[in-house]
């Protein structure tokens, strides 16, 4: 099996950056200059910079991005008979989905390093590409929560957590995947731990101001109700609850819209959205409670009352075990802080 690094780390290892015309230049470059710092920012340890980063193509020369950005393909994967680490940054996917086997060179590339020992990682999205390969089946990783049932969908032999920022998984820990949009930063980050010490990766992420994603990306995620089920009963219940979820008996109400018996409508419901009446409402406070804590001074027990509980201490229970962070601890994450806000001149 070839390895491009020696036992005792003084050769740096081989980090192979793949582009194609979909992926997002922001990752690309992100996690091209972070890997690369050691070097041009001297943050290099005793042993010398851990990594050479080189991004890789079907062909070498100049490639449009996603966004219309070129960037230029220093090698062809063809070229490239071994690699330590490979990485697919974040990939644009469209409305209709990924579109596979449109990439067959990069896709047997990514096998053959894997069957040579290389170690597979994916910013976001990247993970569509990736999971061509079959090397995620049976395992688990994480994708952008935007893009999770689409790639369930696409891909029902990985089992993916988007709530997760990084997953590490397979026998030797080689599979590594990223979250949501900028969990990137704990991707490089653990590889510069992982192959260049807890040291070097505190460095980086001071010289480069990355913080560790340790809350996860529940807070982040935006709840949607799924409407695609086809039952247009459970539907009308649906619209309905949308606008009326803070009122006592929304269950009752929800039930009274559909026609239907309560247990028939429960298990209806409950089988076309994923989620049992009751917590389906209860996500539907707690997401307008998030937006009231983003936007406004109103305090947590009025919140409490406005979403539709008499008891605040139970929704700050329900809050915290719902979104991982308690109500006032999100809204100092999440809330504009006053230092980028912008401010009226005075006359």
């Amino acid at each position: 099996m070839p390895v491009l690094h020696t036992p005792g780390g003084t050769t740096p290892r081989h980090v192979s950056l793949v582009a194609i015309p979909d992926a997002a230049v922001s990752t690309l470059f992100g996690v091209f200059d972070v890997l690369s710092a050691f070097g041009s920012m001297g943050l290099s340890p005793a042993g010398g910079a851990p990594f050479r980063v080189e991004i890789v193509g079907e062909a070498s020369g100049s490639l449009s991005l996603a966004s219309g950005v070129a960037v230029d393909v220093q090698r062809a994967v063809d070229t490239i008979p071994a690699t330590d680490i490979v990485i697919v940054p974040s990939v644009l996917v469209g409305p209709d989905g990924w579109v596979k086997h449109r990439y067959p060179r990069i896709v047997g590339w990514l096998r053959e390093m894997y069957d040579r020992g290389a170690v597979l990682g994916s910013a976001c999205s990247g993970i569509f590409l990736l999971a061509e390969t079959g090397a995620f089946d049976g395992r688990d990783a994480t994708v952008h929560f935007n893009y999770a049932r689409m790639f369930s969908a696409a891909y029902p032999a990985v089992s993916i957590h988007p709530e997760r920022t990084l997953v590490i998984s397979g026998t030797r820990e080689e599979l590594v995947s990223s979250g949501a949009s900028s969990t990137w930063h704990d991707m490089a980050l653990h590889f510069i731990a992982r192959y260049a010490g807890a040291t070097a990766a505190h460095d980086v992420a001071r010289t480069f101001a990355l913080q560790w994603h340790s809350d996860g990306l529940t807070p982040y995620m935006v709840f949607e109700g799924r409407t695609d089920h086809g039952d247009a009963d459970i539907a009308r219940a649906q619209a309905w609850v949308a606008e009326h979820f803070p009122v006592a008996d929304a269950v009752d109400g929800m039930v009274r819209q559909s026609t239907l018996a309560e247990r028939t409508f429960k298990r209806r419901f409950t089988a076309a959205t994923g989620l049992a009446p009751i917590a389906y409402v209860q996500r539907l406070r707690v997401e307008d409670a998030k937006r009231r804590l983003e936007r406004t001074d109103a305090s947590v027990d009025e919140i409490s009352w406005r979403v539709g509980y008499e008891d605040p201490a139970f929704f700050r229970r329900l809050f915290k075990r719902t979104t991982g962070l308690a109500p006032g601890a999100y809204r100092r994450r999440f809330r504009i802080p006053d230092y980028a806000r912008v401010r009226a001149s005075r006359a």
